[in-house]
């Protein structure tokens, strides 16, 4: 016992000093944009294959989100977001550790457990720098639900989980939760910002929705998407009873000029109209998300009635959008056209954003844990891919990227996306596809005049001068 008296203080003192240390160097070199007496709670939000155009803050005609609107009212919203490989578990890891995949290592859906505990997250480095981190939701990097380093308060289910009571992993105890899942979710995410915090704070809260339920097997793979339901809860169930459905330009039309996508499988159907989503489909997700939508409006309250709202950063994004029927494809994502690789991004912090703010250049997944690494006054690990989006938030003209890379490995789990696997430039205004298992059936398209990506010009003699410009490009990002 006098052992552990005598060593406290000199604990706090080493404590106090490795402070004193990182906020002179921060001061000396300008690494950290902000010392530890000035950090901000962050709340990062982030949705399961939530389209960014299924919001009302990017305009949707008959979805109403008025409290994640409020996040892009009183912050910025940023019109050119993007994930890097249109997929959970690898954007999710792209998410935590700014890293392509190609860097990071989760490649696809399957059991990639002991790897994700390996991984230098922007949780584990903000939790060493100081904060308390509460995980809430589906990790998806295999089925293993335990607590990963540097989470302090970890709720979270194997692989997907289930929409209807499903069962946790709390805190190291497994327990089956009567109840619907974002609720639960919710719940959760409510008692740890309850809980008395001595030090500032990270809640990263990973809703399943709006992913459908499907069955998972042992190594993490999942069935058919087309087989899975949008399990709204019980009180949203008619919600948006008979509203229209708006639909893109590209809605249901066969990719004739595709050909990877064009090619006959097995006893695929081709992609027409009649393989696209039907509307009662996309107003299930619709009110799937609802349920998110009024976890959010409970953080705004609590925030608000405990005087944390102008001090803590709330983020709201996805790991991926979702096809409605674009190209004829159906509740899918995976590809590298918009509709799968552009998502809603969202941020609100007065001190630092102005309310209203558009923010125009391309963000990517990767660029957030160099982000709220600089915001929570932490060095940048220079292997990060990414790049902090602090200058942007603050109304800075700085240099900014004029492409970025969207990669996916083929797998053998849906039977559409055999030997798909590519490697993608997108600038403001091309996307060279490039498919790496398949010989002459790359894409390019022209963004500005086709934002639909309607007309793959890759054969075209007019094209020459931007492939030519592309390919080093793509080979840059590679490296």
């Amino acid at each position: 016992m006098s052992l552990k008296r005598n060593i406290r203080p000199w604990a706090f003192y080493l404590k106090f000093v490795f402070w004193s240390f990182i906020g002179c160097w921060c001061l000396e070199f300008g690494a950290c944009a902000f010392g530890a007496d000035a950090r901000p709670n962050i709340i990062f939000i982030l949705l399961d294959d939530q389209r960014w155009d299924d919001l009302g803050c990017y305009g949707h005609p008959v979805v109403k989100t008025p409290n994640i609107d409020r996040i892009a009212k009183e912050g910025a919203r940023f019109t050119q977001a993007f994930v890097t490989t249109p997929l959970c578990s690898p954007s999710r890891a792209s998410f935590l550790t700014g890293q392509y995949t190609h860097h990071h290592g989760v490649i696809d859906n399957t059991a990639h457990d002991a790897l994700s505990h390996q991984l230098v997250t922007f949780p584990r480095l903000l939790h060493d720098a100081g904060y308390e981190t509460g995980f809430v939701g589906k990790w998806h990097m295999g089925l293993d639900d335990n607590v990963r380093p540097g989470i302090d308060y970890w709720v979270s289910v194997k692989g997907q989980g289930q929409y209807l009571d499903p069962e946790l992993n709390v805190n190291g105890t497994r327990k089956v939760i009567p109840g619907y899942v974002t609720d639960i979710f919710s719940d959760y995410a409510m008692e740890f910002l309850q809980k008395k915090h001595d030090k500032p704070y990270l809640l990263y809260i990973a809703h399943k929705a709006v992913h459908p339920d499907l069955q998972q097997a042992a190594d993490g793979t999942l069935s058919d998407p087309s087989a899975g339901k949008f399990i709204p809860a019980e009180r949203h169930k008619n919600l948006y009873a008979g509203a229209p459905v708006p639909h893109r330009p590209n809605y249901g039309l066969s990719p004739t000029d595709k050909p990877a996508l064009a090619r006959k499988i097995g006893n695929l159907p081709p992609l027409t109209a009649a393989t696209g989503t039907d509307d009662e489909t996309v107003r299930n997700r619709w009110r799937v998300t609802q349920s998110a939508e009024e976890g959010v409006g409970r953080i705004f309250k609590f925030l608000e009635d405990s005087g944390q709202l102008d001090n803590t950063l709330i983020i709201f994004t996805s790991d991926e959008g979702y096809f409605y029927g674009e190209h004829g494809l159906s509740v899918e994502r995976r590809l590298a056209y918009e509709e799968s690789a552009l998502i809603p991004l969202i941020m609100r912090w007065p001190k630092m954003i102005k309310a209203g703010t558009t923010i125009p250049q391309m963000a990517l997944n990767i660029d957030i844990a160099p982000t709220l690494l600089e915001i929570g006054g932490v060095p940048v690990p220079k292997n990060m891919d990414g790049r902090s989006l602090v200058p942007l938030l603050q109304g800075k003209k700085v240099p900014w990227r004029d492409s970025f890379l969207v990669e996916y490995w083929s797998d053998k789990v849906f039977p559409r996306m055999l030997k798909m696997g590519y490697q993608c430039v997108r600038t403001d205004r091309w996307k060279l596809i490039h498919y790496v298992d398949l010989t002459g059936m790359d894409e390019l398209y022209d963004l500005k005049s086709d934002p639909w990506e309607l007309t793959n010009v890759i054969s075209a003699a007019s094209s020459k001068k931007a492939v030519a410009t592309l390919q080093p490009k793509l080979q840059q990002l590679l490296k």
